[in-house]
């Protein structure tokens, strides 16, 4: 049983989700495209430094490191996680952000709402919990499918707390 189970006596979810990010690019496949782009980089630059265009090796090097930086930024970013877990008498939210700091929605899932924003071409855009005034998005960094199979799932789980009245 997890902590917060613990803390709601020992209730056992009827949904656990955790959401996290996709990255497709994986680190053996980072460091790959950072030599092959280092190579080319300094390759290059040093054939412009060897024909006299000194600034132009300059600009390889920065276009290196802003590479480098961009996917590092973005490997922070996929750090990031939601935890949902529904009971028959809790809706948990935890939000997880990179630096590791948590924040956590409770609801009860008797009154719980769940919105879901859709396109005809492109699907779910968008989904929220709502309740007692307050809204909290879930799952804003999912591609597509996965949007897809999270709403089917948690809707479920409501409609089945629901029925257990």
């Amino acid at each position: 049983m997890t902590e917060s189970n613990l803390e709601h006596g020992g209730e056992r979810p009827i949904f656990l989700a955790e959401l996290v990010p996709h990255r497709s690019l994986g680190r053996r496949g980072f460091r790959v495209m950072l030599a092959l782009s280092g190579l080319i980089c300094l390759g290059y630059g040093l054939f412009f430094l060897a024909t006299g265009a000194w600034p132009v090796f300059l600009f390889f090097g920065l276009d290196f490191l802003l590479l480098y930086g961009a996917f590092r930024m973005n490997y922070r970013a996929a750090k990031a996680r939601e935890e949902v877990e529904v009971s028959r008498t809790n809706l948990s939210i935890r939000k997880f952000a990179p630096s590791g700091r948590m924040v956590e929605h409770r609801y009860n899932p008797f009154w719980a709402r769940f919105h879901v924003r859709r396109h005809e071409e492109f699907g779910i855009l968008s989904m929220a919990v709502a309740a007692q005034g307050r809204i909290t998005e879930v799952g804003a960094f999912l591609n597509p499918d996965d949007r897809e199979s999270f709403a089917r799932a948690f809707k479920g789980a409501l409609a089945t707390v629901k029925q257990r009245i």
